[in-house]
């Protein structure tokens, strides 16, 4: 029996390495996957327009290929094989929903949002939320793990053999 205290992400892959050197391989294989498969599983519940751009664009990739796509969180990931899920800029809105707001020139001033409140034109009645990506992550979690895990012990398994 084996047993470990781990402190950290950077402690935890050096000794899987130690283990089992194939150990990174394996699991960016299954992680590449699990967002090729997240994605196609968004992409089923996306909202569609009159185009389906939109779904469309919704795509899993390596962080480190596309460096200038704008991130969720602030904080960079250390793991040089992390996976995520890109599509158009608007997927916040429409994950979120928007609230009624003016689309009038000069709509955002004081002024301009009391005008724009006494005609009512150039307001936008706002969109009501779709929620379609973190319902489907949430759903799909233990699989995804699962995937990460089975793709772990596969390397350790390769490793004791020889």
């Amino acid at each position: 029996m084996m047993s470990a205290q781990l402190k950290g992400r950077e402690s935890l892959m050096r000794r899987l390495n130690q283990l089992a050197p194939n150990v990174e391989k394996y699991t960016a294989e299954a992680k590449l996957k699990a967002a090729d498969m997240l994605a196609d599983e968004i992409r089923t519940r996306a909202p569609t327009g009159a185009t389906l751009e939109y779904m469309e664009s919704l795509d899993g990739d390596l962080l480190t290929s596309r460096p200038a796509q704008e991130r969720v969180n602030i904080a960079a990931t250390k793991d040089p094989q992390a996976t995520g899920i890109f599509a158009r800029f608007i997927w916040r809105f429409l994950e979120f929903g928007t609230a009624p707001h003016s689309t009038a020139k000069g709509g955002g001033t004081v002024l301009g949002k009391k005008q724009a409140q006494a005609n009512k034109t150039g307001m936008h009645p706002g969109s009501v939320a779709q929620p379609h990506i973190f319902p489907t992550y949430r759903a799909m979690k233990p699989k995804i793990r699962r995937m990460i895990l089975a793709a772990v012990n596969k390397a350790v398994r390769e490793a004791r053999r020889g």
